[in-house]
């Protein structure tokens, strides 16, 4: 039986982040049980699209999930496991802000199911979260961090941030040092975007803050991955890190180009060659959902050429790289068919490598990587003369 993954969007938050870019937004909580009721109405919907599939990762994201009620949550999980053909091993796991993370809610999310939390804490120092906007201390990560321990959960992600405004390397240091001394299985280690319409990028642009130099950011960078290493954790992926057995099988999904389908405001999907995403204004999905209206926007169908460009530079932010072997299968032509001049290009630049039939990032390839992935972005032009 083919096998894919679930999205679960919950949009709520007690408070947006300074830098978040996501579809989400404080305040309008009093809207959370009707978008309850309508992304039940719509996992009910799509579930004969996914008829002929076993589901082996469900991710609840956001927003901050955990600010629905814990019957919410045990709701939207019965409609799934009612709907949907889940694997006994499935990965289930749901982001959890500190604060939010008393435990019963911990309780009550294992028992219900979830066996795996990601947990953003961002930074360890409690000005750089105030910095943040975020809505927590320290002590309450810690505090949230013993409760899930306590509930059972065996797997725990912490999501961290760096080159944050007015972050030292010595603070960052610290965060990691902190945040490894409590032994989470994994550790997601995110260089600060500034994105285009976020209340952080307006005070970079009236010169509040100044954005951190490159070169301290990959100094950073380079220390995380060092310090983890010496920690016991193995890096998988470009920003992630876990003890073993542990990787993210979810993220593996999108980085590996696989199927996956999303539920609730603005998520996406790649479904049947396709990718599209739901409304994201909420009024109009609750509209929509509880109609049983069609909420697919913007669908794209995935020509060719572009199937190829996301395989590689997808699989490429994974450590052990790109499969020479998968690519021929999947496409039925050979890497260097189609990617022959970039990758000899790209050798010989010291940006990758290959070995046992895949094709990696150098260290520092992975320095450049934006510059190594546009390599692969080509027309369909292109790609036929090489055909």
């Amino acid at each position: 039986m083919k096998q894919t993954g679930l999205y679960v969007h919950i949009p709520f938050c007690v408070q947006k982040c300074l830098y978040c870019d996501f579809p989400s937004f404080a305040g309008q909580l009093d809207k959370r049980e009707q978008y309850v009721k309508a992304l039940q109405k719509e996992l009910m919907q799509k579930a004969a699209q996914c008829k002929d599939y076993e589901i082996k990762t469900i991710f609840f994201g956001g927003g901050t999930p955990t600010v629905l009620s814990a019957e919410q949550l045990q709701c939207l999980m019965d409609t799934i496991k009612q709907n949907y053909c889940i694997t006994e091993d499935a990965e289930i796991s749901i982001e959890a802000n500190p604060g939010t993370l008393d435990f019963h809610m911990c309780q009550a999310l294992h028992n219900m199911g979830f066996n795996r939390i990601s947990m953003g804490l961002q930074a360890w120092q409690n000005c750089l979260l105030q910095t943040l906007g975020r809505i927590h201390t320290n002590a309450q990560f810690l505090d949230n961090f013993q409760n899930a321990r306590k509930a059972g959960f065996k797997n725990i992600n912490v999501d961290l941030v760096f080159a944050l405004p007015n972050q030292t390397i010595s603070d960052w240091l610290e965060t990691l040092e902190q945040v490894t001394a409590l032994q989470p299985e994994h550790i997601s280690a995110y260089s600060l975007i500034i994105e285009e319409g976020t209340p952080f990028y307006d005070l970079y642009e009236k010169g509040v803050y100044q954005e951190t130099d490159e070169q301290t950011d990959r100094e950073m960078y380079h220390k995380t991955v060092a310090f983890l290493k010496e920690k016991g954790y193995h890096q998988y992926e470009i920003s992630n890190f876990s003890k073993n057995g542990k990787q993210s099988r979810h993220n593996s999904l999108y980085w590996l180009d696989g199927i996956y389908i999303g539920f609730g405001l603005g998520a996406h999907s790649y479904w049947a060659e396709k990718r599209f995403h739901n409304p994201y204004d909420l009024d109009c999905y609750i509209q929509k959902a509880n109609a049983g209206m069609d909420l697919a926007e913007d669908v794209e169908q995935i020509p060719i050429y572009e199937q190829y460009s996301e395989f590689m530079f997808l699989g490429l932010r994974m450590t052990h790289g790109v499969s020479k072997k998968r690519f021929l299968e999947r496409f039925g032509k050979e890497m260097a068919d189609i990617y022959g001049d970039e990758l000899e290009k790209l050798k010989k630049e010291g940006l990758l490598e290959e070995s046992n039939g895949f094709v990696k990032l150098t260290e520092r390839g992975i320095d450049v990587s934006n510059y190594v992935f546009v390599a692969f972005l080509k027309d369909a032009e292109e790609i036929i003369k090489n055909i």
